[in-house]
């Protein structure tokens, strides 16, 4: 029963060395992560529970995998400043859809961010190009399209023109994407051809997010 707070102690870890990529928002909830999660291998050992402080976002985690039994992905705004909890509330083939209790959602396929509800200046779907690359740990270029809803009700596609290579560290793949006059790099650790952590993004109005997996 350890092996799965230790893989999101492994998801955490990742995203921490993804959220250095950016600002320190996302990165102040994975400093605790460790220990938190540790803690919770060690309750489940028998061991005494150690004195906490007030309930960090990384505690929340370790909470949300105690009460909620599926899977669970853990999600950092950076323009926000926030961290959320979010829980799967459907699946149609790879495509997964997860919701915080208010109604805020985010769309994944293996990971991969696809699209965002109920966030304002939601991103209505993303067609990853590159993705096949990204899966397989190979460098090369491809075309992202991204949509978005106008004032109008119509949808806006942006296409950008992408280059991925290997990251930093082993396991990294970036994603450096350029169109329109704007640049972003898109950053993911895979294990198996699997995104276990990322850092994404979503559009010109919600920019990045860190999402790791505390359990797939």
């Amino acid at each position: 029963m350890i092996l799965k707070p230790m893989k999101a102690l492994t998801a955490l870890a990742l995203l921490g060395a993804l959220a250095a990529c950016g600002n320190e928002g996302p990165g102040v909830v994975t400093r605790t992560a460790q220990a938190v999660l540790a803690d919770r291998v060690a309750r489940a050992q028998g061991a005494p529970e150690t004195t906490a402080p007030a309930r960090s976002d990384a505690e929340r985690a370790a909470e949300a995998l105690r009460v909620n039994p599926g899977p669970l992905i853990q999600v950092g705004f950076e323009t926000l400043g926030q961290t959320q909890i979010m829980a799967m509330v459907g699946q149609n083939g790879a495509m997964r859809t997860y919701m915080t209790p208010s109604e805020e959602a985010v769309i994944l396929r293996g990971g991969m961010l696809v699209g965002t509800r109920g966030l304002g200046r939601d991103l209505s779907v993303a067609e990853p190009g590159t993705e096949a690359l990204i899966r397989a740990g190979r460098a090369g270029q491809g075309t992202r399209i991204m949509r978005y809803l106008s004032g109008d009700g119509l949808e806006r596609p942006l296409q950008f023109a992408c280059t991925v290579a290997p990251g930093p560290q082993t396991g990294l793949m970036t994603e450096d994407c350029e169109g329109h006059g704007t640049r972003f790099q898109n950053t993911y650790a895979l294990e198996g051809g699997q995104i276990l952590a990322s850092r994404q993004w979503v559009g010109p109005g919600l920019g990045h997010v860190t999402i790791a997996t505390l359990r797939p």
